[in-house]
């Protein structure tokens, strides 16, 4: 990949623009349909499209909470460890900043929604029903293997 190809890379990353990314980096075009057009051929170029795909992937992975992330956050607020700067008023209209934890409806729901990704809530319903399924799904398995062995009965 060329050093041009790679700055239009890294310019278009700021704003996915193409055609702005390729004016920015070759100075010399000066029509928008020419840099448009210019621009969509750069792209379909595998190494220019394999190097943007792949810092997507790091800027993705750099900026994206992951689950264990997610966890541990609602976890914090369940518990009260989470803080939040707010503005108070101090008297005479001024205002002053202060932390504040999670009020108690925030931690409930935090603790809803880790109960619901661990399946804590699961209704007895919903258990039987699987049970009794999977007892007609055996049934149904004992007979085809019989069935197969040649006893028939």
């Amino acid at each position: 990949m060329t050093e041009k190809q790679m700055l239009f890379a890294e310019e278009y990353l700021k704003d996915l623009n193409a055609t702005r990314a390729y004016l920015a980096v070759y100075k010399n075009v000066k029509s928008e349909r020419v840099a448009s057009a210019c621009a969509s051929k750069l792209l379909t170029k595998a190494n220019v499209k394999a190097y943007i795909e792949d810092r997507l992937e790091k800027i993705h992975d750099e900026k994206t909470a992951d689950a264990k992330e997610v966890i541990e956050y609602l976890t914090s607020v369940m518990r009260g460890e989470s803080k939040s700067e707010v503005l108070s008023l101090c008297g005479s209209g001024c205002q002053e900043v202060i932390e504040k934890k999670p009020e108690e409806r925030d931690r409930l729901k935090a603790a809803e929604l880790i109960g619901k990704r661990y399946g804590l809530f699961t209704d007895r319903f919903q258990i039987e029903s699987e049970k009794e399924e999977l007892s007609k799904l055996d049934q149904l398995l004992s007979d085809i293997t019989n069935v197969a062995k040649g006893d028939g009965s």
